[in-house]
């Protein structure tokens, strides 16, 4: 039997007037972040499209595999140690000029790098790139954060994710094409045009709620020591075993420095008015386990992906645009998933088996992909691509998601940051670590195939001889210019050694899986930023009766009012 509004106490004036203002506030949400995903898909084209010319640009330049590894490892690096700084001044200063400030750095370092005639100065620019990914990747997270509660999270992360499935996949074939047809110089050009349209974009829409206003003390200290600290950590990881031993002068001072700088920042954070990373936040078990799950993720995501562009150019022959049709599966499998993950959570509330199934699955896409070869069938790669691409998908983001759901409103921008750090280093040290391990593994297995490659060199004659001396460079070759004798013996070598590096870093997925095993399973809440941030203030304060107490006590407990609050995302002057 049928129930009448007026039965249920609710009028069909009222019902139609909760619809209204919640069409209302939608269309506010999408105007605000109309210029944000504007400006995501400008900084994440300029990084995607150079992706599958690598090897070219890295071969055009005469540079080695240290010198690919580099050329990913420093913009991870800027990104790692620029994102909790970018963090902490979300939480201080205009969020809305720092994003535009993040923008200019990552787009004017892009065109510079476009003028590389070495591999030192691409890496130089790609350092800068990093310092504006930084902030354009924290501030993200934490400008969503303003506008859309986290229960509401998922509802737009299908646009999130439109923007990410055109930019990575769009991204590899347009610099696949320029690279194939014109130059791969213009891959670091084509994203400026867009840029500019951007910052217009959200200079226009983009209009945030001013934060309360408090004192401004920028943890210089900490800025520095940290820094330094990872930094330096982080270039050991590069080196060790190439340039130098693990039992060496210069690893213990690189290690013992490190980690004499990071107690250092220990101390520095204990004694700051405003730390660059609140070491309260991790008596928060979300934070701390969050922290633990994005290292591993970092490495998964990061640490086997950049490496798949090698294993397509060099195990598999294609061309870089092949090789960004080639990868797909993955960025399908990451932006499908997360998007639907994305709206089944705002539809029924729960997170956490979600989470736990990502973790799975990325477990079990990082064991399959580790037992590809040049020559395993292309469907089973991309089977295998697509459960690594889903894992990261449900894992990634909501680990954002669960830590803003459970932080002090005053420390939410420091600690969105702190987990995109996290993952960053782990990225860093992964891609580090996993290219130490790779190009090791490609010289003891050409080794292995000495008499192979001796014997399909000497029955070419001279066409043989520069086949040797290409791969006697120690520089990337290009597989395709190599008589074919030649070419299996190398991507027979290539596939065997990418394959490895994913069996490598296995491992951390179960580290994933445990760690988000121990999560707390709290309902998402259902007010934004700034509104929560007016009824913990309403709460505390003297005046405030039952009906606020009540209020803030069914947002802690994850219930969502049954009508709106009204409050929306201001379009007066913006003081965020």
């Amino acid at each position: 039997m049928s129930v009448s509004p007026a039965r249920q106490g609710v009028s069909p004036t009222t019902r139609a007037e909760v619809r209204e203002e919640a069409k209302r506030k939608h269309r506010a949400v999408l105007q605000a972040l109309t210029g944000l995903l504007l400006g995501m898909f400008v900084s994440m084209l300029a990084n995607t499209v150079v992706s599958t010319s690598l090897p070219v640009i890295i071969s055009d330049l005469d540079g080695d595999q240290a010198a690919f590894t580099w050329v990913v490892t420093a913009t991870l690096l800027a990104t790692a140690v620029s994102t909790p700084v970018w963090g902490k001044l979300a939480d201080l200063l205009n969020r809305k000029v720092l994003i535009q400030l993040a923008l200019i750095i990552f787009i004017v370092a892009s065109a510079a790098a476009g003028f590389a005639h070495n591999t030192d100065w691409l890496i130089a620019m790609r350092v800068i790139q990093g310092i504006g990914a930084g902030g354009l990747g924290a501030l993200t997270q934490i400008v969503m954060a303003d506008i859309i509660s986290p229960r509401e999270r998922g509802r737009y992360m299908g646009l999130f994710g439109a923007v990410m499935a055109l930019s990575t996949v769009g991204g590899p074939l347009i610099g696949g094409v320029i690279t194939d047809t014109v130059n791969w110089r213009w891959n670091f050009y084509v994203a400026v045009p867009l840029a500019a349209v951007a910052l217009f974009m959200i200079q226009k829409t983009l209009h945030l709620p001013p934060l309360k206003k408090r004192t401004v003390q920028i943890d210089y200290a900490g800025i520095v020591l940290l820094s330094a600290s990872v930094s330096c950590l982080l270039i050991w990881v590069s080196l060790v075993g190439s340039d130098f031993g693990w039992a060496s002068a210069a690893t213990a001072w690189m290690v013992g420095g490190s980690l004499l700088g990071l107690a250092a920042f220990v101390f520095v954070e204990l004694k700051a008015p405003e730390p660059l990373i609140p070491l309260t936040l991790f008596r928060n078990r979300t934070f701390t386990f969050s922290v633990i799950g994005s290292l591993s993720v970092g490495v998964a995501m990061f640490g086997t992906t950049v490496f798949l562009s090698q294993y397509m150019q060099l195990a598999r022959g294609a061309s870089a645009t092949m090789s960004g049709l080639m990868t797909i599966p993955m960025m399908a499998g990451l932006l499908i998933i997360s998007t639907l993950v994305g709206r089944w959570i705002t539809k029924s509330g729960k997170w956490k088996a979600y989470v736990v199934i990502g973790s799975v699955l990325l477990t079990v896409g990082l064991v399959l992909m580790g037992t590809i070869e040049y020559d395993t069938a292309f469907w089973l790669v991309s089977l295998y691509m697509f459960l690594l691409g889903a894992g990261v998908g449900m894992v990634m983001q909501n680990l954002v998601l669960v830590v803003q759901n459970d932080v002090p409103t005053r420390d939410l921008g420091v600690a969105s940051s702190s987990i995109n750090f996290f993952r960053t280093i782990g990225g860093t040290v992964g891609v580090s670590a996993l290219g130490a391990v790779l190009a090791t593994q490609v010289t003891d297995r050409l080794a292995e195939k000495q008499g192979e490659l001796l014997a399909a060199i000497t029955a070419l004659g001279a066409e043989g001889q520069d086949a040797a001396a290409s791969l006697a460079s120690g520089t990337i070759p290009n597989v395709n210019s190599l008589p074919e004798s030649v070419r299996l013996i190398v991507e027979s070598v290539y596939g065997s050694s990418v394959a490895h590096i994913f069996l490598v870093a296995a491992p951390l997925g179960l580290l994933t899986l445990l760690a988000v095993l121990f999560l707390p399973n709290l309902p998402l809440g259902s007010m934004t930023r700034h509104e929560k941030m007016q009824a913990e203030e309403s709460a505390a304060a003297p005046a405030g009766g039952a009906e606020t107490v009540a209020a803030v006590s069914e947002e802690a407990a994850g219930q969502s009012p049954e009508v709106p609050s009204g409050r929306d995302v201001p379009s007066g002057k913006d003081n965020g």
